[in-house]
């Protein structure tokens, strides 16, 4: 089992203490995003968890328990999202230079081939258009070279929530890469060349338009070869049938909940309404089974793996 840590929320930034007590308790609740009655038991130790993939913007938290981690057993590695846009799009992300420092302490404590720098998402705006692309791109990669091996992109999607988001900065306007290929080509092979100059690899993440052409391949982020590669873990490399079409991931259990990350982010897809993150915070509980909601069990005590 591979756990997904977490593409609905910034776990290692937000919830440490409660992943921390959950991996002490050895378990955790998930609810089913779509149907919040339906409930998963999930073993947290090293026995049933083959690796964890932490997704996050400020690991800082989580820094000081990775020894701990160790302790139990656990493999893991960090899915690191560095863009260093304006407030106006990131209220409350760690600032580049901080997040460049903490990205260089997590890569000297766990090995560059386990912090993945991703580039993400890559909006087109008049605040970040492309030559702002390339100077951002090419300052984070110069900044990170030798503290990872490897660099994610993906041009972003506006799906509705993600549009109600952007439309309330004042003066704001954005559009859709892909309908600027020409343009969008040539940020990729430059993307791509600054990446070959740092000793970088770099891919990209679940983007229907083919960008190898340009330098930058499909990609994994949660990838079976990394896995091989860091741990000597051989893992099936069947696709998650849970992503989106264009999404390579290998199969995993995600066990964040929407609308629960306070970075703030006007374009996120896992935060679509602000009242909802502010109640789900007042409601989280370190010490409960469940990242959101009292600390009681349920009626019936599902088995590992078991849905309720």
């Amino acid at each position: 089992m591979i756990l997904s840590a977490s593409r609905r929320t910034d776990i290692p930034a937000f919830y440490t203490p409660w992943f921390m007590n959950r991996v002490n308790e050895g378990f955790l609740y998930v609810r089913n995003p779509f149907n919040a009655h339906q409930i998963r038991k999930i073993p947290l130790n090293s026995s049933d968890v083959q690796a964890i993939v932490f997704w996050t913007r400020n690991p800082e938290p989580l820094i000081m328990h990775l020894q701990r981690l160790n302790d139990f057993g656990f493999k893991y590695y960090f899915q690191y999202t560095i863009t260093g846009y304006p407030k106006a799009l990131e209220r409350a992300v760690p600032r580049p230079l901080s997040a460049i420092e903490t990205f260089k302490k997590l890569s000297e404590a766990i090995g560059s081939g386990k912090v993945v720098w991703r580039y993400d998402p890559i909006l087109i705006s008049n605040l970040t258009d492309y030559d702002e692309h390339r100077r951002r791109f090419e300052k984070i990669s110069e900044a990170l070279s030798g503290f990872t091996k490897r660099i994610v992109v993906s041009f972003a999607d506006f799906y509705k929530k993600t549009e109600t988001g952007l439309k309330c900065i004042p003066n704001f306007n954005y559009k859709d890469a892909l309908d600027d290929l020409e343009n969008t080509r040539k940020l990729a092979l430059f993307m791509a060349n600054i990446a070959k100059t740092h000793g970088m690899s770099i891919q990209t993440c679940s983007e229907a338009q083919d960008f190898s052409p340009w330098g930058i391949p499909n990609g994994k982020c949660i990838d079976d070869e990394l896995l091989q590669k860091e741990f000597g873990i051989t893992i099936s490399s069947t696709k998650d049938s849970g992503q989106r079409e264009e999404c390579g991931c290998i199969k995993s259990i995600d066990i964040g909940q929407y609308n629960t990350c306070l970075h703030g982010c006007s374009y996120c897809y896992a935060t679509y309404s602000t009242a909802t993150v502010k109640n789900n915070r007042m409601r989280h509980d370190p010490n409960s089974p469940f990242l959101i909601g009292p600390p009681e069990s349920p009626s019936h005590e599902p088995q590992q793996g078991e849905l309720l």
